[in-house]
């Protein structure tokens, strides 16, 4: 596919944040830019892996070193530059000290804050590329786990606790998360990796198929029984099971499993000699266990022997910097299955695909990439149309639309006073839409509330005032 190499820079903004310098900063080439407006934006982005460099934008009264211990007890590793309208050498002393990358007066070129900010987000990456590769190198498994946000390293971590343990793990998650992959890295980071892992779909088969399935049965056990067979858990015997679907198992069928977890044996169907087994079992459910529970549909005490070590996979769209690893992956996955020259995305295209919701998470974006390299022909390149995705703006970046209204400028009047009465009209109506609500008409106006005070007292001190709301 080639690189991928544009960092993602996060902006805070602070108060002076004006629109027109968001704008310069969305023109980097070099980054794929978001902004948001608070830590909470912040953190949001940190959980997403979608994070290489912070740039805070704001009055220097608003930048402290409490807002970059914020920022470092969510990542440590995360570099976070400074830029003010009123930097002095003092504050970018003290913010330094306290662990900034670099702190930068707006008048400073946009070339030397960009310089700073690529190679702040180029360490972190080598940084963490260095980790990962000196932990996978003892970890084959890993490989098995497609991305590194702070999701999947979760679940690393949990595999990584549990993996060389016997205890039995339920495995949740929406359709198409990756539970089964999840299963075979446990599988992998086990002594019993060297033994077969079994996969059985509890949703598959009839109640009587599924219980000779699970079990094995005996010659003549049941109508076309004509020798006997053993079953999946015989086979993973020294090995692991994993029961995908586990919801969907029969409540009597239910019984037996429990049986089987309590003692560690079977009994094949049509015989009442018990087998001892010694095999790790790993279920798996996209449903709420608990709720089925409450609708009869299934037993208390088999959930609870089911669930000693919960994993949950996180969907993608908790995980959306992940998908350019993910994209990757499928590509050279498919592409060496079909025995065809590596594909590449552009960049346009992964732009769109990290912008999209993807309901049926991780399979659903393994398809769309499959679909984009049949449909792409003999081209090497894959653009939006080989997925499907239409050529309009990009989801989080659309353009604001203008006002339909613009207030008339009166000839007479000077420019400072036109935009005034601009931002009168603006705060007046946004208040009088919220019935008076100041917190509610600055979310609507993109501002915080206290952007919103000083604007409102600004322009009272300059002789204009607001009507009343309501």
């Amino acid at each position: 596919m080639g690189a991928f190499s544009r960092e993602n820079l996060l902006i805070l903004s602070g108060l002076d944040s004006t629109s027109h310098r968001l704008d310069r900063y969305r023109t980097l080439s070099d980054f794929n830019v978001t902004a948001v407006q608070d830590l909470e934006g912040v953190y949001a982005a940190i959980e997403r892996a979608s994070a290489d460099c912070v740039l805070v934008d704001g009055a220097a009264a608003d930048l402290n070193v409490e807002i970059l211990e914020a920022i470092h007890h969510a990542d440590p590793a995360l570099p976070v530059v400074f830029c003010a309208d009123d930097m002095t050498a003092g504050l970018a002393v003290r913010l330094i000290r306290a662990g900034a990358h670099h702190c930068f007066h707006t008048s400073e070129s946009i070339e030397e804050l960009c310089h700073a900010m690529k190679s702040a987000a180029a360490l972190k990456r080598a940084r963490e590329r260095a980790l990962r590769e000196k932990r996978d190198a003892g970890e084959p498994w890993r490989a098995i786990l497609v991305g590194g946000s702070s999701a999947m390293e979760a679940v690393a971590e949990t595999i990584r606790l549990v993996g060389n343990r016997r205890c039995t793990v339920l495995i949740s998650g929406e359709t198409g998360t990756g539970k089964e992959m999840a299963a075979r890295a446990l599988h992998a980071a086990s002594h019993r990796a060297y033994h077969q892992m079994v996969a059985v779909n509890c949703s598959a088969l009839p109640e009587n198929l599924l219980e000779a399935e699970l079990f094995g049965h005996t010659r003549g056990a049941f109508t076309g029984a004509a020798s006997a067979r053993i079953g999946r858990f015989e086979q993973a015997n020294k090995g692991t099971i994993f029961l995908d679907e586990i919801g969907d198992m029969p409540i009597d069928l239910q019984a037996k499993l429990l049986r089987v977890l309590q003692e560690r044996e079977i009994q094949r169907l049509g015989s009442s000699d018990s087998i001892k087994v010694d095999v790790r079992v790993v279920a798996a459910t996209n449903v709420d266990l608990q709720e089925r529970i409450g609708q009869g549909r299934f037993r208390e005490d088999l959930y609870y022997r089911l669930n000693v070590v919960p994993l949950r996979m996180p969907p993608l769209r908790k995980r959306s910097g992940d998908i350019p690893a993910l994209v990757d992956h499928f590509i050279q996955k498919i592409c060496s299955a079909e025995s065809i020259p590596l594909k590449r995305v552009t960049l346009e295209t992964m732009n769109r695909l990290c912008a999209q919701p993807w309901p049926g998470n991780v399979r659903q974006l393994e398809n769309a990439v499959e679909m984009a390299v049949a449909v792409s022909g003999d081209n090497d390149v894959l653009a939006p149309r080989d997925f499907g995705l239409t050529l309009g703006p990009i989801r989080g970046f659309a353009p604001k639309a203008q006002p339909e209204s613009p207030i008339p400028v009166d000839e007479s009047l000077d420019f400072e006073t036109a935009v005034s009465r601009f931002e009168l009209a603006m705060l007046d109506s946004a208040l009088r839409q919220t019935g008076g609500n100041k917190t509610a008409a600055a979310e609507r106006l993109g501002m915080k509330r206290t952007t919103l005070i000083m604007k409102m007292r600004s322009l009272e001190s300059n002789g204009l005032a607001l009507e009343k709301a309501g």
